[in-house]
């Protein structure tokens, strides 16, 4: 589902959670922030440079981390998946193999570098699609409900991760908790934004208004 009405925003805080029904039209916003959709009318801007003109300088700067990793995980194993993404990078082939096996281990994947992408758990898999995304150093990360498909453990593990970044990120999420922590809340009904601001407002905004849920 697209954004139905006219949309106006300036994102500028470290930890940004976007929360909405089902089909209210949040994932298409998370889009529109490294052009994997294109406005209809207006413009969205990445630091200065246009989705619709400049994508592959705007994607460059914005990583998104998708809901499913299965999605995102391409190749046999994580060091083959991680140095993938360093190719551009790094064309030297031992250099990207020696950065690879670098990020797995900082995302606690080293012991698992060369095994299949179907022997892990489902937070490994998470875990590699995120080192994956993080390995070029994007100045934006953007995660569409990345803990959706988790347990508790392994949601928990991720948005401590993700709360950790450097880098601003932009997280989709279902997770009111972890909504309740950010910098911003923006909630999403109906294709428009009906609130921005405070997190803890905003989610007590998510849960009165748009739900109807007392408490």
């Amino acid at each position: 589902m697209r954004l139905l009405g006219p949309v106006t925003l300036r994102l500028t805080e470290r930890r940004v959670a976007v929360v909405g029904a089902n089909g209210s039209g949040k994932s298409t916003l998370a889009r529109l922030l490294n052009g994997l959709v294109l406005p209809s009318r207006g413009r969205v801007l990445v630091d200065g440079l246009d989705t619709d003109t400049d994508g592959p300088a705007v994607r460059r700067r914005v990583g998104f981390l998708l809901t499913d990793p299965a999605a995102q995980v391409v190749l046999p194993t994580p060091l083959e998946d991680v140095a993938l993404s360093l190719r551009r990078r790094l064309p030297d082939a031992r250099a990207r193999e020696a950065e690879a096996r670098a990020v797995l281990a900082r995302f606690g994947l080293a012991h698992r570098a060369d095994t299949p992408v179907q022997a892990l758990s489902g937070g490994q898999r998470q875990l590699l699609a995120l080192a994956g995304v993080l390995a070029v150093e994007p100045a934006l990360l953007v995660a569409d409900e990345p803990t959706t498909l988790l347990d508790l453990r392994w949601r928990r593990h991720v948005d401590a991760l993700l709360e950790g970044l450097p880098q601003r990120v932009v997280q989709v999420t279902h997770d009111l908790a972890a909504a309740a922590r950010a910098d911003r809340v923006l909630v999403v009904d109906d294709g428009r934004i009906v609130f921005d601001g405070d997190a803890a407002e905003g989610v007590a905004h998510y849960r009165d208004v748009v739900c109807g849920v007392d408490g």
